[in-house]
């Protein structure tokens, strides 16, 4: 099919770090769009912006793929919010504790 028969969105999100964005986007990567042949999706980050882009060939499935990756994004920035704090104190204990034993 002709590119020009495609609808294009890019949507870029802000997070709190670089690090938040590439941590969403590596895990949204690893989800493969179901429709491949009618959804193509780009995910790349610039800085903490998450830059997804895609490609559908109807308004309907752009409707649809939109609102089901804000959702998943939604879930992984919550679930950020909620243990990186925690993960990055069990982190720098582990770490001391493993200094401390050498």
């Amino acid at each position: 099919m002709a590119d020009t028969q495609w609808h294009t969105m890019v949507v870029k999100l802000p997070m709190a770090s670089e690090e938040h964005a590439t941590i969403v986007k590596r895990v949204i990567d690893v989800d493969k769009e179901l429709q491949s042949h009618v959804v193509k999706r780009t995910l790349t980050t610039e800085g903490n912006v998450l830059v997804a882009t895609f490609k559908t060939l109807t308004v309907r499935l752009a409707r649809l793929t939109l609102n089901s990756f804000l959702e998943n994004v939604d879930l992984v920035v919550r679930t950020l919010s909620e243990f990186t704090e925690d993960a990055a104190q069990y982190n720098s204990l582990s770490k001391g504790s493993s200094n401390q034993e050498k």
